[in-house]
């Protein structure tokens, strides 16, 4: 059995959103530059070409219709239909190669799925997907299908346990809508509150409806929240009901937009505080799907994902990897170092009023979920 799979296409690179939307393609083409200039992927073994998901597949949980009307849009038939599906807007533009990519991208994701689950491989990075946002029939902020729900439901399909990990600073509200009534998936996501942020859903109370109470696990974080605001709700939230879920498979989405920087965020983190919580997660030594997800600097999200990387195949020693980037990474002058962030600075009023909310969301959301799987919430 391989480590590790880092599955990509040229066609992810080659198809781009337009130019005034701030979603940018080569991100993932870019992180592969820089985990080949650092020498870290044996490209013979762990790079694996995707390719794109059947209509089979994708009518698994996307309506029929709406796929039609996402092919009658790209090729120029934009009637009232486009705008009941969500198309045409900012966030979801109409742009050539719009059905493709994400019917690759669900591909990648849906390969990185059945290869965990059968044993081919101990983890699998998909970094085009994570496109969360995806309704049955509705695009919605940059997305258009459901890659990680398609995911989950393939490896639920096959009986096993579940358990998606979202990161990104967006709620995973396409996702959590899918699985609100099933306990076979549990979506746990952590991010900046919907009060204050698209999509403006996520919050506490959210933990699920029927057989699904308490199997969706919001944790909504004010903006401000810095490294160790975020690892504090991770330990107290996350990390004990990963544990008592026990999941045969955990699917994670690691969206770079959580990271200070980020043009559409608010959330003050490191990618140190990804890379401590990825090294957490292998101490479970399960199959893992990891996705790429939201992160709007192009720069910082793509050498983040590359240092995820490093942790992934041992390569991470805890002290920054420089060589081969020449002084400059990727051709930015923001940081003249390797793959670690440097420290953010908060002043000290705001990290007292961001761990005043934090405590109190993470004592709501004990209160309310722990219980439900005989866990202590004091």
């Amino acid at each position: 059995m391989d480590d590790i799979w880092f599955i990509h296409s040229p066609r992810f690179d080659e198809i781009a959103y337009p130019d005034e939307c701030p979603f940018r393609t080569e991100r993932a083409g870019a992180c592969l530059a820089t985990v080949r200039r650092l020498g870290l992927i044996d490209e013979s073994r762990a790079l694996v070409e995707p390719a794109p998901a059947s209509r089979e597949e994708l009518r698994r949980l996307h309506e029929e219709g709406y796929l039609q009307t996402l092919e009658r849009s790209e090729s120029g038939q934009v009637d009232e239909r486009s705008l009941w599906a969500g198309l045409g807007t900012p966030e979801t533009p109409i742009f050539p190669g719009m059905v493709e990519y994400a019917s690759l991208a669900s591909g990648a994701t849906l390969l990185a799925a059945r290869a965990v689950a059968d044993g081919r491989v101990r983890s699998a990075f998909n970094p085009s997907g994570g496109f969360h946002h995806a309704h049955a029939g509705r695009a919605a902020g940059f997305c258009y299908m459901n890659d990680v729900a398609l995911a989950c439901d393939e490896l639920a399909r096959r009986g096993k346990r579940v358990l998606f990990l979202d990161l990104d600073v967006h709620h995973c509200d396409g996702v959590q809508e899918f699985f609100y009534r099933r306990r076979d998936v549990m979506t746990l996501s952590l991010h900046q509150s919907g009060r204050t942020l698209f999509p403006f859903t996520g919050f506490e109370d959210d933990i699920g409806e029927g057989d699904g109470e308490g199997y969706s696990v919001n944790v909504p974080l004010p903006p401000g929240t810095d490294d160790v605001a975020y690892l504090r709700a991770f330990e107290a939230v996350a990390w004990p009901l990963i544990g008592v879920f026990d999941p045969d498979v955990l699917i994670v989405e690691w969206g770079m937009d959580t990271l200070a920087q980020d043009p559409l965020a608010q959330l003050q983190l490191t990618n140190q505080t990804l890379a401590t919580i990825a090294r957490r997660l292998m101490t479970l030594s399960k199959p893992t799907v990891h996705t790429g997800g939201g992160g709007y600097h192009v720069e910082n999200t793509s050498r983040g994902w590359a240092l995820l990387w490093a942790e992934w195949t041992g390569a991470d020693t805890g002290e920054d990897l420089v060589a081969g980037l020449g002084g400059v990474l990727l051709g930015t002058g923001d940081w003249l170092g390797g793959l670690r962030d440097p420290p953010t600075i908060i002043e000290p009023s705001v990290r007292a009023a961001v761990d005043a909310e934090v405590d109190a969301v993470i004592a709501h959301v004990k209160r309310r979920v722990f219980p439900r799987h005989g866990l202590n919430p004091s």
